[in-house]
């Protein structure tokens, strides 16, 4: 497995696994997506180590940080990420996002205000969309189902079958990583957890949403969805680009890529991350 030194990190009376690398004057912080952590930002890290330093970080729960028994919420999350930048980061940094964790961000982007220098989004869901118009619904027929998972992934093999799409996409040693902390079944208790967070927040999030950030922000969209999602896709895509658009210094792009854009598109994040350091 991958081998990388990192540090606990008291956070809102819970404690997150922090990982630092890189090199530089400049500071770049990732939030990961739901049901993954610090790992799933590993085919980026390499293309950055000499640009900057850069933090990835387990949520409470996740991977290498303190186990909590509470249901944690999006605003929870994003107080644990606004406490551990002012715990780590000296100065002002540049925020990446992936998917949930866009939700995450945005809601930090509002304690965090002057100390961003950029906000990159990486395919998030913004609340607006059709998707989350029935999603309490949805979230508890993805918690039935995740909790068949729960109990499959106590075995090893059924866990390498489950995970298989994320052993596509990511490196050996990340992969192998990821499945002996994330596909375990206090992973999935977390993942279901969250998903619950996702489902509660989105009524509050379209009644008050986040403030706008006014720091230079992209989007970058997945062009290439899931087969049999291609009109929701659109949809989505529709959302993405009308949120990116309302932004004071905002920019819609898209990446010939699935959702997990880091892992198959990794030069190009590495690159708008560049842009907005620049």
């Amino acid at each position: 497995m991958r081998e990388a030194v990192g540090r606990a990190v008291q956070v809102n009376d819970r404690s997150v696994y922090v990982e630092e690398s890189g090199c530089g004057q400049d500071w770049v912080v990732f939030e990961a997506g739901q049901g993954l952590g610090r790992t799933s930002w590993d085919p980026v890290l390499p293309l950055l180590a000499d640009r900057g330093r850069l933090v990835t970080y387990d949520r409470a729960g996740f991977g290498r940080s303190g186990r909590t028994t509470a249901q944690l919420g999006i605003d929870d999350m994003a107080a644990d990420l606004v406490a551990m930048v002012e715990a780590v980061v000296p100065g002002r940094c540049v925020l990446v996002a992936h998917s949930m964790g866009g939700l995450v961000a945005r809601r930090a982007v509002e304690s965090l205000g002057p100390r961003l220098r950029g906000l990159l989004l990486l395919d998030p869901t913004p609340e607006s969309a059709p998707v989350y118009d029935t999603f309490g619904q949805t979230a508890k027929k993805v918690d039935r189902a995740m909790g068949v998972t729960q109990t499959l992934v106590r075995s090893r093999s059924l866990a390498r079958a489950i995970s298989g799409n994320l052993r596509r996409l990511f490196p050996a040693d990340t992969y192998a990583t990821m499945l002996a902390e994330d596909f375990v079944p206090a992973g999935i208790v977390q993942a279901r957890k969250e998903f619950k967070a996702v489902a509660a927040a989105i009524p509050q999030l379209r009644a008050e949403p986040p403030a706008l950030p006014t720091c230079p922000t992209i989007l970058l969209s997945a062009s290439r969805p899931e087969k049999g999602r291609e009109r929701n896709h659109a949809v989505l895509a529709e959302h993405q680009r009308r949120w990116a658009q309302s932004l004071p210094d905002g920019h819609f792009e898209e990446v010939d890529s699935g959702h997990f854009i880091q892992a198959e598109q990794p030069q190009t994040v590495a690159a708008r991350i560049a842009r907005l350091l620049n």
